[in-house]
């Protein structure tokens, strides 16, 4: 019954996000051309903003997508990086656009353009209207969907950047004042940077295996340590395998513990970690004894090298004292999502 309840819920944001995506395409097609017709960088400026706003619904959708899809012996995270590789792309290619926009304001300020303002007041009108439907659309489910919530977001900023529009649309119909095509350029110019840039930071934090942003691994450590029969957490790592799945492991001590009670314990841990911060896919392996190494994050061993190898072997050695000893116990989890 929840699987059915849970595939329906997926439908339903699936259909309001084509809704969306197909009201977004068409206010780009007509703010692209209206731009070009009218004479207006400011229009212009608003379809780079729109382009960058449908990729970002796009990625949304697919993310549900690629959800779908299942894993592999060659994609054991199945293809759910393709979201964070996608958005690096995109945000690179439309930074790259804002910085074309703003040389172009900074030329038309000096040689200011006749614009067409009427017809630009009533084509950003048409793309206000069409935001706001999309935004309805999403509106239901942005409460309690961080992926529809993103989504969200962007397109009500799409709906402020053509108010923007239509203000300097009414200013230039009344006054002939053409500057200000190229100063509402600037300013849109100017979010897109921000935007872009924020995508662009946000997919390479993700590529780099990054702490999610919003999480304290030491937050996590000692609610984990709340757990009661739980001791102490170390060699914790937590990271983003894309933006709505987050990821853990670490390794738990519960001393004098039966088999039985460990997965009790780990049950509530992986309840709490969900609950909490959303970590919804995590690997803990139970260790019995204290560990005499640093906590936090485990350092990383490189792979050997044949030098290394073959020094160790003409120079044989004992293993590192402060190992960790007792009875090990690994713990694989995925909440549905």
């Amino acid at each position: 019954m929840h699987a059915h309840a849970e595939t329906h819920l997926d439908q339903s944001i699936t259909g309001r996000f084509k809704y969306a995506i197909l009201l977004t395409s068409l206010t780009l097609v007509a703010e692209l051309a209206g731009g070009i017709w009218t004479n207006s960088l400011a229009l212009l400026s608003d379809a780079a903003h729109v382009f960058l706003d449908l990729f970002a619904l796009l990625l949304s959708l697919g993310a549900i997508k690629l959800a779908s899809y299942p894993v592999s012996d060659t994609r054991t995270f199945g293809w759910h990086r393709t979201e964070v590789f996608a958005s690096f792309i995109n945000g690179s290619t439309v930074f790259l656009i804002a910085g074309i926009i703003c040389y172009e304001a900074v030329e038309r300020m000096m040689q200011p353009q006749a614009v067409k303002s009427l017809e630009m007041l009533i084509i950003a009108a048409v793309g206000l209207a069409m935001n706001l439907l999309s935004a309805g659309a999403l509106h239901s489910h942005s409460h309690d969907d961080l992926n529809v919530h993103s989504a969200f977001l962007h397109v009500i900023g799409d709906a402020a950047a053509s108010v923007g529009v239509i203000v300097g649309g009414i200013i230039m119909y009344f006054t002939n004042w053409y500057l200000l095509d190229a100063i509402i350029s600037v300013g849109i110019g100017f979010i897109i940077f921000w935007g872009s840039w924020r995508v662009i930071r946000e997919s390479v934090h993700i590529l780099l295996e990054g702490v999610p942003r919003g999480i304290d691994i030491k937050q996590v450590a000692f609610a984990m340590q709340e757990v009661k029969g739980v001791a102490e957490v170390h060699h914790l790592n937590v990271w983003t395998i894309c933006s709505h799945i987050i990821a853990l492991s670490a390794h738990v001590v519960v001393p004098d513990c039966s088999n039985s009670e460990q997965d009790e314990i780990l049950r509530k841990i992986e309840e709490k970690l969900f609950q909490h911060f959303h970590i919804s896919h995590t690997t803990l392996q139970v260790e019995s004894a204290r560990c005499t190494e640093a906590q936090g994050a485990k350092q990383f061993r490189h792979r050997p090298r044949a030098a290394s190898l073959a020094h160790a072997h003409a120079h044989p050695h004992q293993h590192p004292h402060g190992a960790c000893q007792g009875h090990h116990h690994g713990h694989d989890h995925d909440h549905a999502h």
